[in-house]
């Protein structure tokens, strides 16, 4: 099980960990489903699709708004979560965990060490309250 301090985060709520040296899984924080309120679609890249740190990775939508999700991280999507296909409300429920989106094979590691610990993402969402 992994633990919310093995993540690093982004200044636009995604939440990223490393599965091993190549691979990263990528989710959306709990602020960010608080935030949109009920999930109802969630559109994923393309397995096989070739992303840049930054770019559009997806997009959610929720009964309140649309809203795009950028990857934190160059890589190849290897996987996305198909259980969202069907079940989105698992965003809301379970962000950190079964809720991921998608798994990419990195291809820059370094980006990963620029991304936001822990602390300064929770001080981050404090300095916006």
């Amino acid at each position: 099980m992994t633990t919310k301090t093995e993540m690093r985060y982004t200044k636009d709520h995604e939440w990223v960990i490393q599965i091993d040296d190549q691979k990263a899984r990528i989710g959306i924080t709990d602020f960010a489903q608080e935030q949109l309120g009920d999930i109802v679609f969630v559109e994923s890249a393309e397995v096989g699709s070739e992303l840049k740190a930054g770019e559009t990775m997806g997009t959610i939508e929720s009964v309140k708004a649309a809203s795009d999700i950028y990857s934190p991280l160059s890589g190849r999507v290897i996987t996305v979560n198909e259980a969202l296909e069907h079940e989105p409300e698992i965003v809301n429920e379970d962000p950190f965990h079964a809720g991921w989106l998608i798994e990419i094979e990195v291809t820059n590691a370094e980006e990963f060490k620029q991304l936001l610990i822990e602390k300064d993402y929770y001080d981050f969402i404090k300095e916006g309250e």
